[in-house]
């Protein structure tokens, strides 16, 4: 049971923010194949020329090869969904194990702040009222600065829509 209620009826904006990954599973399952079938041929070398033990070794590296990417793969169960209905703006945040966070912002209030850094990296997050949240921590610098770009613009054209002058 959750303590987190349904999305609203009137969704202006929203966006989930997933984590990125390279090898999709079809690509997983072939790498896998792949380097059991090389350290297969290869450990039967080693066993013919007497070397048996390295046999073991093999079988750990793959092992260890798959045990990272199944990590990997947990990982991207993580999400965060930016949404900006009625009258607030909420990230909804569920971690790697399947935990939920919500925080609401007033939209009037909330600021995207966006920190370029010197070695390539950035910082995105959400500060209102004295208190910052930083999101999309997981997502690679281009992305974050994509996300700044959009979220700054939902939230201007929703301030917009609500202006009497502006219609």
């Amino acid at each position: 049971m959750t303590d987190i209620p349904a999305p609203p009826s009137d969704v202006f904006f929203e966006h989930v923010l997933l984590p990125y990954r390279s090898l999709p599973p079809r690509g997983f399952n072939t790498l896998m194949l792949v380097l059991a079938g090389i350290s297969i041929v290869v450990g039967i070398v080693f066993v013919s020329m007497g070397a048996w033990p390295v046999v073991g070794f093999f079988g750990l590296d793959v092992g260890l090869v798959y045990l990272a990417f199944r990590l990997s793969y947990r990982s991207a169960r993580q999400r965060e969904t930016l949404r900006l209905a009625d009258e607030e703006l909420t990230v909804e945040r569920v971690g790697i194990r399947g935990d939920r966070r919500l925080w609401r912002f007033q939209p009037f209030w909330v600021r995207v702040v966006f920190e370029e850094h010197p070695d390539e990296s950035n910082r995105l997050s959400l500060a209102s009222h004295g208190k910052t949240l930083p999101i999309g921590t997981f997502l690679p610098p281009p992305v974050r600065r994509e996300v700044a770009t959009t979220l700054r613009d939902a939230l201007r054209r929703w301030r917009d829509s609500l202006n009497p002058a502006q219609r």
